[in-house]
């Protein structure tokens, strides 16, 4: 888009540089560990004055963004929706609430801070909490930081946003790209595809689908593509963007690229079940899903979702940034996928 033209050779030419180092352990820690962030810590935790607010740093993203801080010895604060909520990380991670209804206070827990890591955002609108309030939210957030004097705001985004598009999640997010752009402050935009890990909700509940009930229903043909980043591959990239200089707008993506139906089925053999895949259309495929959803408690997808799903909106026409196969994650993580249903609700709502 024009818009974005001005940057387009920065972005280039530092996407050349983050593909060379963005490489991972294969070890048995509870998450990887960048070859950067080895170094940093080789010979002992390397301590520094140096601020990163990382929004959500309980969520699924945010957590993994933290870890890389912590690990390369980075003070950590962050702002949420859940400061009640059990801190994983202890007393090194410093919580406090969003506070958009008094920006002073959002002022406050963002003074002090280099770094901004943004990944607040909603999966769909619930109740009072709306995209359009989401976009608000963060607009209050960026002004913020503005005041507040950070100096670099990263923020994630989604891949192929359009300000124009139907569908709010896509066209926020296109929205808050212009607001992150003209706020004067140095940025990195980096727009994910759909993220896969433990925790993830998208892949997981296909599998717990795929686990319980003898049929799977994909809606239209199920050629529509999607391009899966791994969650480790995303925070990766994310740090390593916020550490660089000049502005960015990155993707993050994975070095496959399946239709859906063939995602699906891959899901299937790794953990050997033998679900039958029936087509149906989308607006059966949503009824279908409103007949499971009582029993999960949960919104299982919207009308949105699978209009955005089959767009082929989920895709990168850069170099992919994330070396993690999903057919190889699959298969290390058979034993634990799809066991247990995630819940949006229950994570981001109650």
């Amino acid at each position: 888009m024009d818009f974005y033209a001005p940057i387009i050779y920065v972005s280039r030419t530092f996407y050349q540089s983050i593909v060379k180092i963005n490489i991972f352990s294969l070890d048995t820690a509870p998450y990887h560990t960048s070859r950067a962030c080895k170094n940093a810590l080789k010979g002992g935790t390397m301590s520094t004055t140096e601020i990163n607010v990382v929004t959500g740093a309980f969520s699924y993203t945010g957590k993994y963004i933290t870890r890389r801080l912590l690990a390369m010895g980075k003070q950590v604060r962050t702002l949420t929706g859940h400061p009640d909520r059990v801190n994983p990380f202890g007393e090194r991670v410093t919580v406090l609430p969003f506070n958009f209804e008094q920006p002073g206070e959002l002022v406050k827990g963002l003074r002090g801070a280099t770094t901004l890591y943004n990944t607040y955002w909603i999966r769909f609108s619930h109740g009072t909490l709306t995209f359009e309030r989401a976009v608000v939210n963060t607009q209050k957030l960026i002004q913020a930081a503005q005041e507040a004097g950070v100096q670099r705001l990263v923020h994630i985004s989604i891949t192929n946003p359009v300000a124009s598009s139907r569908l709010p999640y896509f066209r926020g997010k296109a929205l808050l790209e212009q607001a992150v752009i003209a706020s004067g402050l140095a940025y990195a935009i980096i727009r994910p595809t759909v993220i896969f890990g433990a925790e993830d909700i998208l892949i997981n509940n296909i599998a717990w689908l795929l686990r319980h009930f003898p049929v799977f229903a994909i809606s239209g043909t199920g050629q529509y593509t999607l391009q899966p980043v791994y969650v480790e591959d995303m925070a990766d990239l994310v740090v390593t963007a916020g550490q660089a200089a000049g502005n960015m707008i990155l993707d993050a993506a994975g070095p496959d690229i399946f239709t859906f139906e063939e995602m699906v089925r891959l899901i299937a053999s790794i953990l050997q079940r033998k679900a039958r895949l029936i087509h149906v259309s989308p607006e059966l495929a949503f009824v279908l899903a409103n007949l499971i959803e009582p029993f999960v408690r949960d919104v299982l997808i919207t009308r949105e979702e699978i209009t955005g799903l089959m767009a082929n909106l989920l895709i990168s026409q850069q170099p992919p940034t994330g070396q993690t196969h999903l057919r190889d994650w699959l298969a290390q993580n058979a034993a634990t996928v799809g066991k247990h249903y995630a819940s949006e609700l229950q994570l981001h709502y109650r």
